[in-house]
């Protein structure tokens, strides 16, 4: 019965998993719609994203240490209800300000809730087989679920109202709330221990930084003050943040989980991976839609091939090897894979290339990325203490999460450079101007994909010499013995 359970738990765990994970993109596909229905400026609809990654990735540590403290049951509880709460806010808008609000509120409560589900996971599946397993299904919905949510996002907009992609969180989040309440016992709370408020100030304030400067830089230029400012001054809060974590009599982060060289080694890996693979994503689907013409739900429907050689990569792949092979044999050639996938789709052009060069490369890229993702997670999670397995979660997904910002900003600036470059150089009497743009665009696409190509053969070469573990590590390496299966479920 209770390896029943443990198996449910995955369910309730993936299901919130995914729900944080497509929200990054599921807007993405009805941010235009949006944007005339609550009269946006041009300026201002970038908040409808930012905002909702401001908050995920600046509270991120902050949320990791509070699953620690009130127990990575009731935090995972609060964060799903808090998330349908905003998500039905947001659905109901009725002008931006109140939308971007609601969007900020999803990622407090998703900074609750990501730590605390994959914490949980770590900390339920110990033995090594199943928790390869059950990290091969993590591994997938993590992979998946940027191309599920443009998926979804196609599909709700066509068809029924831009709202129901904030709508149709609330559903998933009930769900998975009765979920955990029936199947998630309490277990992991440490009442001894101790919030360190200084850590978390200088900590989320740093975070906020230079998640808001990336985000800024898009639309204002890497010279332009305010992002320099909230750039150094991310860097010189996050330099305190350090300093103070070696001082403080219960770290936000403890040393220990920065200082394992595998934990930093697919710290630093998912960091360049999502750098990288995040603009892509944008990318494509401005390819699709604004190139080629495709409709919202044709573009979303495209993606899910990528979808399913993910999840090949991380249950068939990955979940089967891991336990049986060194991470960096499954890291490195799967980060491999994934950048010729990209090498593949930078040669795009202004002619429909789908069936030539998007599909092929899709599925490299989708075979590839989730092998090394799903790998890089066990490692991130793998060997720590169970008190300290939220804030390992934390920083995983804070690398993740400041990786896909950094890159947006980064490549969409090397784009749009790219692109005004190439009309310079291109413009001239009895030039066709629809096809000059069109053909500058393309080429902005692929100058980004080329530097987002070169990222993931830095996260390659990172996880070849850092990562040098002969096996995945589990929980029982930690030195403190990870509690049994049947104390972490009811």
């Amino acid at each position: 019965m209770a390896d029943n359970r443990r198996w449910w738990a995955l369910v309730v765990i993936a299901l919130a998993q995914l729900m944080v994970v497509l929200d990054m993109t599921i807007v993405n596909i009805a941010l235009p719609s949006a944007q005339a229905d609550l009269n946006m400026s041009d300026g201002n609809r970038q908040w409808v994203i930012t905002a909702y990654t401001l908050a995920f990735g600046g509270l991120l540590l902050l949320g990791g240490r509070i699953a620690d403290l009130a127990g990575r049951k009731t935090t995972f509880m609060i964060g799903l209800l808090g998330f349908a709460a905003a998500s039905a806010l947001g659905g109901a808008a009725t002008g931006q300000g109140m939308l971007f609000g609601a969007r900020a509120l999803q990622g407090v409560f998703a900074a609750l809730l990501a730590p605390a589900a994959l914490s949980l996971l770590a900390t339920t599946f110990t033995e090594p087989k199943e928790r390869a397993k059950a990290f091969g299904v993590f591994g997938a919905i993590v992979g998946a679920g940027a191309a599920i949510g443009l998926l979804a996002g196609g599909l709700l907009t066509e068809y029924l109202d831009w709202r129901w992609c904030l709508y149709v969180n609330v559903p998933i989040a009930l769900v998975a709330f009765a979920g955990a309440w029936a199947i998630l016992a309490p277990g992991g709370r440490h009442p001894d221990a101790h919030l360190d408020v200084p850590g978390a100030l200088l900590g989320s304030g740093g975070m906020l930084s230079l998640v808001y400067g990336f985000s800024e830089a898009a639309s204002r230029g890497w010279d332009d003050g305010l992002v320099v400012t909230l750039l150094v001054a991310g860097v010189v809060l996050l330099a305190a943040f350090a300093v103070w974590q070696t001082r403080a009599r219960v770290p936000l982060l403890p040393m220990s989980v920065v200082k394992d060289r595998q934990r930093v080694g697919a710290f630093l890996t998912v960091l360049f991976v999502t750098v990288g693979m995040f603009g892509v994503f944008l990318f494509l689907t401005y390819y699709l839609q604004g190139v080629l013409g495709w409709s919202p739900l044709k573009t979303g429907l495209a993606y899910l091939p990528m979808t399913a050689a993910m999840i090949v990569g991380s249950t068939q792949i990955a979940a089967r090897l891991l336990s049986k092979v060194p991470p960096r044999t499954l890291i490195v050639p799967g980060l491999l894979v994934a950048a010729g996938g990209l090498a593949i789709i930078a040669q795009v052009g202004v002619e429909p290339a789908y069936v030539s060069h998007v599909l092929p490369g899709m599925l490299m890229l989708g075979l590839g990325m989730s092998t090394a993702m799903m790998t890089s997670i066990s490692l991130a999670t793998g060997s720590v203490a169970p008190r300290d397995s939220g804030a390992a979660s934390a920083t995983f997904n804070t690398a993740q999460q400041v990786g896909g910002s950094i890159g947006t900003a980064l490549l969409n600036t090397i784009a749009a450079s790219a692109t005004a470059t190439y009309l310079t150089a291109h413009a001239g009497p009895g030039v066709d101007r629809r096809l000059l743009q069109a053909e500058a665009t393309v080429h902005g696409f692929n100058v980004a994909t080329w530097w987002a190509f070169g990222a993931l053969l830095l996260a390659a070469l990172i996880a070849g010499v850092v990562v040098n573990a002969e096996r995945a590590p589990t929980p029982q390496g930690a030195g403190e013995r990870a509690p049994e299966p049947v104390d972490t479920l009811g």
